[in-house]
């Protein structure tokens, strides 16, 4: 029998485009593989359509509407990036229901979604993170320079709102610009090593593997323009001995496991002399074929269809507790 699958793209964030792009190639790729696709989108506003048909022009009664057709799914796969999608906030609705999801459960995405918390996470398994601080937006008249530092909203992806501060000046515009995306900032200290991005998948018998690295080259920083804009390359696999790869897919895997993932994350390090530094984890990395996370599982033979489907045979049944039972 064939299984009926629901897509959620776009989003209320600032990742709303970054977002479709991931919905439209994992529907294509969901249908290709044979599935029944059903895509249903939020647009900016909160209101839900399904295709290109309104369900509504208010974001309550859209929502009713879109229920509708997730209580007809099999398996919900919510492909929104960011706040009120990745932070957990559609977890709670599949948990609500009970309805299979592929990916992260509430606690995860919340977690993940959220720099400090996973700073907090990390340390306290034993994987090191950038020195830093959490400030409030409203607090930043106050802030000093001190030293160079990366500026960043505390709960935001793809890259919006980060920027490198080197003066006093350059401080000033990037927390004004990080306080547009979030009211908690984070301050950390910039940290000299490659940029290394692991995945790692938990199949549907619950085993969790780690992909090979990926590393980043860019000019700079690795900001939202330089994400899109395709002027950063990547290399898989990354040019590390074996030490440090294993270093990195031990790292990862503890990091997955320490948030409590499922299905797929993206954990992003600097690797340093010293060994992997963590920067942050996504529980819903972008998922288009060209994106990090497919090429990182295409190195080991893993084609975009097939991973795809593979999220589906391991989606979870959130019960009403949060906890997750594989089907």
């Amino acid at each position: 029998m064939t299984r009926r699958i629901v897509v959620i793209g776009g989003g209320e964030n600032a990742e709303h485009d970054v977002s479709l792009a991931t919905a439209a190639a994992i529907a294509k790729a969901l249908r290709s593989g044979g599935f029944d696709v059903d895509e249903l989108t939020i647009d900016r506003d909160g209101t839900w359509r399904r295709g290109a048909d309104a369900l509504g022009k208010r974001a309550i009664g859209s929502l009713a509407a879109a229920l509708g057709v997730i209580e007809r799914a099999d398996v919900v796969f919510p492909a929104v990036h960011g706040p009120s999608g990745e932070d957990g906030t559609l977890a709670a609705l599949c948990a609500l229901t009970h309805t299979p999801m592929v990916g992260s459960g509430l606690r995860a995405g919340a977690l993940g979604m959220d720099k400090w918390a996973t700073k907090l996470v990390a340390e306290a398994v034993g994987i090191r993170t950038a020195p830093g601080r959490l400030v409030e937006a409203a607090e930043i008249a106050g802030i000093g320079f001190e030293k160079d530092v990366v500026v960043k909203p505390a709960s935001a992806g793809s890259s919006f709102g980060v920027a490198l501060a080197r003066d006093a000046s350059q401080l000033r515009d990037a927390l004004r610009c990080a306080a547009r995306f979030d009211d908690r900032i984070l301050i950390e200290d910039v940290v000299g090593g490659r940029e290394i991005d692991v995945a790692v998948l938990r199949e549907a018998d619950g085993r969790r593997w780690a992909s090979p690295p990926l590393e980043i080259h860019t000019d700079g920083l690795f900001d939202t323009r330089s994400k899109y804009d395709g002027s950063a390359r990547f290399s898989v696999p990354a040019g590390v001995d074996g030490a440090e790869r294993a270093s990195l897919a031990e790292a990862a895997l503890r990091m997955f496991d320490a948030l409590g993932c499922a299905g797929v994350a993206r954990v992003d390090f600097f690797l340093t002399g010293d060994g992997p530094v963590l920067n942050e984890v996504n529980t819903m990395p972008g998922m288009t074929a060209e994106s990090q996370v497919p090429r990182m599982f295409a190195a080991t033979g893993l084609p975009y269809e097939r991973l795809v489907a593979r999220l589906v045979d391991a989606a979870a049944v959130p019960d009403s507790r949060g906890r997750e039972a594989i089907m």
